[in-house]
């Protein structure tokens, strides 16, 4: 079987982290099979389209460093890949569900549809629609026309009977129809609901298999109805686990970021973003957990996609970004720094910027550190609470002899690198009857304007001679002005 699959993301909200899982997942069986994959716009909702969730969507796909075959932007033979742009073929085959006995015109009011529901939650009954309006005799229905009621269509389920699917992921399913209502397949205002527009799409743009959340498990009866009711052979059904929370509860705002832009903005590498959520679901079967894109692909198998939920930890996920992050070049990871350098310093030279990224790359975390972690290389003069530089056992004076000894073993080490540092400063050190700690924190807090920085010597190398010995000599000036 030629392999085409989609995903349909609603632009009701920004990319969030299922979405891109039900992407990434779909993207890697694709490719896998050589196959081809589909982005279809499904914009029918129209009251709850939200501005700019489209361009949110494309942006997350590219910063994932994924790709499409088919959809907005690239085009492609089964256009036009947005739902409102397909309105005729909708009706097209609604209008032969209503002639061929499958679906009917209701007239029903939201206020008695309400009232409905109300009446049986009071009953304990479940809820659904009770399909008043199937047997109509052809004098109410003229009625309910010339007095312009408004109407929706609704499907007609069999009454009796079971709807059976197979899985790939959870086996054979049965559902009695006896559970299933009549549900709306258009509505009033001309749009067909998710439940016919997806289905008519997936069969003219001959989708193989449908690879989505398994929250639509108890959807599929219905779908499959339909296509038994069309006349068509549905695709192969396989629903991803969905994503929890830290408490077993399905993934939402109050567990933490849940959309791509808060991962972009957070600093998070999308090699880090793809390795975790492709764990998200999915199994290699071995205890290897770090994986490129090309090995995903190598390795994805829908077989091995888990029933069961899986958790979304950020801790893990920040693990991963601080693996990916040591695994960049110094080179790359400069590159991927520079946006979150603040204003100007984003146009810091690649050669001075290297070295910062070499020195922070086993520190950091997430690239949004960066700004905290690199402001010293860009300050001058530094801003700091002068107490800091005064270690215990010293006062201001013993200190800034101290210091203006440092400016001065910086003007002699040669070469200035933090191997001949570190030998010079341990030995001024003894000859100061200083302890390192005394010493070295004050140099720290002195060169950096903070207590806590990448190692000392490093970092002085980094900066340069004339820097540190500038700022040495300025510490001593304020500890000890003349």
């Amino acid at each position: 079987m030629s392999v085409r699959v989609r995903i349909a993301p609603s632009p009701t909200g920004m990319a969030h982290i299922g979405t891109a899982r039900t992407f990434l997942f779909n993207w890697l069986f694709a490719r896998q099979r050589g196959g081809a994959f589909v982005i279809r716009i499904e914009d029918t909702d129209r009251e709850r389209l939200v501005p700019g969730a489209v361009e949110s969507l494309i942006d997350a796909i590219g910063w994932l460093g994924l790709d499409w075959d088919e959809g907005p932007e690239v085009g492609g033979p089964y256009g036009p890949y947005v739902q409102s742009e397909r309105l005729a073929l909708y009706h097209t085959h609604v209008d032969q569900l209503v002639q061929d006995g499958n679906a009917y015109r209701c007239y029903c009011s939201s206020e008695r549809l309400d009232q409905l529901r109300k009446d049986q939650q009071a009953r304990g009954e479940p809820p659904g629609y009770d399909r008043r309006c199937r047997n109509l005799s052809d004098r109410e229905r003229a009625e309910f026309e010339s007095s312009g009621t408004g109407s929706v269509i609704r499907f007609a389920v069999p009454s009796e009977g079971s709807t059976t699917f197979d899985d790939v992921i959870h086996g054979s399913i049965t559902w009695e129809n006896a559970r299933l209502d009549d549900f709306v397949i258009l509505k009033s205002d001309g749009y067909p609901t998710y439940h016919l527009a997806h289905l008519v799409d997936d069969h003219l743009m001959e989708i193989s298999h449908v690879l989505r959340g398994d929250e639509w498990i108890s959807s599929t009866p219905r779908h499959v109805l339909l296509y038994e009711a069309l006349g068509w052979e549905p695709p192969a059904f396989a629903h991803l686990p969905a994503i929890l929370g830290s408490d077993g509860k399905k993934l939402s705002k109050r567990h933490g970021p849940t959309g791509i832009a808060a991962f972009q903005e957070g600093g998070y590498l999308p090699e880090a973003m793809v390795n975790y959520l492709a764990l998200c679901g999915w199994s290699p079967g071995t205890d290897e957990e770090v994986f490129s894109l090309p090995e995903l692909v190598r390795r994805f198998a829908l077989e091995r996609v888990s029933k069961s939920g899986a958790i979304f930890d950020h801790d893990k996920l920040e693990w991963f970004n601080g693996l990916h992050i040591r695994a960049q070049s110094p080179a790359g990871l400069a590159e991927r720094m520079r946006p979150f350098l603040p204003g100007k310093n984003r146009d810091i030279a690649a050669e001075r910027l290297e070295p910062i990224a070499r020195l922070l790359q086993d520190r950091l975390k997430t690239l949004a550190e960066v700004p905290e972690l690199t402001d010293f290389f860009f300050q001058d003069p530094l801003d700091y609470d002068l107490a800091l530089l005064v270690r215990p056992g010293m006062d201001n004076q013993a200190t800034a002899r101290a210091l203006a000894a440092a400016a001065n073993l910086a003007r002699q080490v040669s070469p200035f690198v933090h191997e001949a540092l570190e030998a010079g400063y341990r030995e001024l050190c003894l000859e100061l009857g200083l302890k390192t700690t005394q010493l070295f924190m004050a140099v720290r807090v002195a060169v950096t304007g903070k207590t806590a920085t990448p190692p000392l010597f490093e970092t002085m190398t980094v900066l340069g001679r004339d820097v540190v010995i500038s700022r040495l000599e300025a510490a001593a000036a304020k500890l000890a002005p003349n």
